[in-house]
């Protein structure tokens, strides 16, 4: 089942629609992976056809595509400037 172009595709629509409910860029990473690896086995891209001999095969290509995916986004939607704040105090310690 994971040979098929079309539910890497579902899989990534779904898990884009899980996004937007759930704040904080944490499936849209995986949302492109499932997209990309469905795009590569439907369009049938090289090294498509060694995807579709094993499931694995395809779970490792979206697991790579996905942490690709995700620090991409991170380096370009990643933390700006300012927004992460540092204490040097412990208000417990008064």
């Amino acid at each position: 089942m994971l040979a098929l172009w079309w539910v890497w595709v579902a899989l990534g629509l779904v898990l884009a629609i899980v996004e937007l409910a759930v704040p904080g860029y944490l499936f849209v990473g995986f949302a492109i992976g499932a997209a990309l690896t469905g795009a590569a086995i439907g369009l049938g891209v090289p090294g498509g056809a060694w995807m579709t001999q094993e499931p694995v095969n395809a779970l490792m290509v979206f697991a790579v595509l996905s942490v690709v995916a995700w620090l991409v986004l991170r380096r370009t939607l990643g933390v700006r400037k300012g927004q992460t704040r540092r204490f040097d105090h412990d208000i417990n310690e008064d």
